[in-house]
């Protein structure tokens, strides 16, 4: 009986080894080598790709048609925001999220909103089609007649493709697919990477749209390797507040639209329905103004929301003052309390400083500086901002305000949620003829800044 050939692969980067060691020599991952059945299969690959290179041909790009994709609307607005439109035919998404954030019961509700638009199938591995027709009951879909199919071979689920020709097919989820070509066990690297070549294949040769449920690890980052991600076109990311009954979808990567976008849903017993003003999630709306809170306006992509600083500063009790920063960069934090000393004359060296935003937001741009600021002073001095006030701007090292992207529609959005006056940075003044419902502050400095607040 011939023996199989084996090799430690690391679970991260799927590189191999021909010993197990601790770290992975490739990625420098700490236990993540498991050792795996390698199954070579020189003539199906020397196949392939002698049929990549005949059909081949080398052309200029003026020849190419190079006019925009048409998109298929998924009927839920806040999901063809985060693809950039709607879905694109032989695109390949792929969206992960923590067991049990509502990945199936989304996508559920998408098919049954483009049945009768597109042709759609539902494979799913790791429940049986009887949970999957009790779960479209309990949502109460307009349709429950989906197209259904149980299987984890992704020979048997590509014929079954080839055999339906659906305009849509998901797939929950890749980890439980397996290939016979491979001895590997189902969810290893080597599995992960040819089932989702063979269904990228698959989706650019036929024009159909995949959608690739996928595990999430405790770092929160998409099971298998990274390859998985970069062989797909849309990578979607679900995550949530615990305790929270509203889902965020971010696009961390996208062909076909911008990255970084949002969508905004709220689960309900009817299933996950979508938020059409978001920004009021984020807002505490207090009855009295409070010290130590400030509303700013971050971009999403392209959707500007209002969102709500929080800081509190309180004298430490110990040797080395905390600094604690959720929904926020903590290495920044750290910076901007060392401008507000030294450009603004306000020492919290002694003081314990907390910084949060309210939701479980995250905030990564430098729009959110001055705002941050303007909450530590208005927390240390016991002095609340006007509740009328919103206030962006990134601060520099050398105490100046620098303009962030997107100022006015930023503005538009503060006026529509009835905010009446605007701080911000000069660069960032609405131009001459621009007819906004909100009072402009423009300011170059940050000392300039606090001085409005005061």
């Amino acid at each position: 009986m011939a023996r199989h050939k084996t090799a430690y692969v690391c679970q991260n980067c799927g590189a191999a080894a021909s010993k197990w060691a601790g770290q992975c020599p490739d990625c420098g991952a700490w236990n993540t080598l498991v050792e795996s059945i390698v199954a070579a299969t020189p003539t199906r690959a020397a196949g392939r790709s002698a049929a990549a290179v005949g059909g081949s041909a080398v052309r200029r790009l003026h020849e190419v048609d190079a006019e925009s994709a048409p998109r298929l609307a998924s009927g839920l607005s806040e999901m063809d925001r985060v693809l950039g439109g709607g879905l694109v035919r032989g695109a390949v998404i792929l969206i992960g999220g923590d067991p049990g954030i509502g990945k199936s019961t989304l996508l559920l509700q998408m098919l049954a909103a483009v049945e009768g638009r597109v042709d759609t199938l539902y494979v799913t591995g790791e429940e049986s089609l009887s949970q999957v027709a009790l779960r479209a009951k309990r949502l109460g879909l307009p349709r429950v007649d989906l197209p259904a199919l149980a299987e984890t071979s992704i020979e048997t689920v590509l014929a079954a493709v080839s055999a339906t020709r659906p305009g849509l097919v998901v797939i929950d989820s890749i980890q439980t697919l397996y290939t016979e070509s491979l001895d590997s066990a189902p969810g290893s690297v080597s599995q992960l990477r040819e089932c989702a070549a063979q269904l990228v294949q698959h989706a650019k040769r036929t024009g159909t749209t995949v959608i690739l449920v996928g595990h999430v690890t405790k770092e929160g980052a998409i099971a298998g390797p990274r390859v998985l991600e970069h062989m797909v076109d849309t990578v979607l990311y679900f995550e949530h507040d615990p305790g929270s009954r509203f889902r965020l979808i971010r696009a961390v990567k996208n062909r076909f639209g911008a990255v970084n976008e949002l969508g905004v849903f709220a689960m309900t017993d009817a299933g996950l329905k979508e938020v059409s003003n978001p920004s009021a999630l984020f807002l505490s709306r207090h009855e009295q103004p409070v010290p130590g809170s400030v509303i700013t306006v971050t971009r999403q992509g392209t959707r500007p929301m209002l969102v709500e600083v929080q800081a509190l500063v309180d004298r430490s009790m110990i040797g080395n003052p905390r600094r604690v920063a959720l929904g926020l960069e903590g290495n920044r934090l750290n910076m901007l309390l060392a401008v507000l000393h030294r450009h603004g004359g306000v020492a919290l060296g002694d003081q314990d400083v907390f910084a949060n935003v309210v939701g479980g937001m995250r905030i990564t741009e430098p729009a959110a500086d001055l705002p941050l600021l303007m909450a530590a002073l208005s927390s240390f001095r016991g002095r609340p901002v006007p509740t009328d006030l919103v206030v962006f701007g990134e601060v520099g090292l050398a105490g100046e305000i620098r303009p962030v992207q997107g100022g006015e529609d930023r503005l538009s959005e503060a006026a529509k949620q009835g905010f009446k006056r605007a701080l911000v940075p000069e660069a960032n003044k609405p131009r001459r003829g621009t007819k906004l419902d909100i009072e402009v502050i423009a300011v170059n400095r940050l000392d300039q800044a606090l001085a409005e607040i005061q």
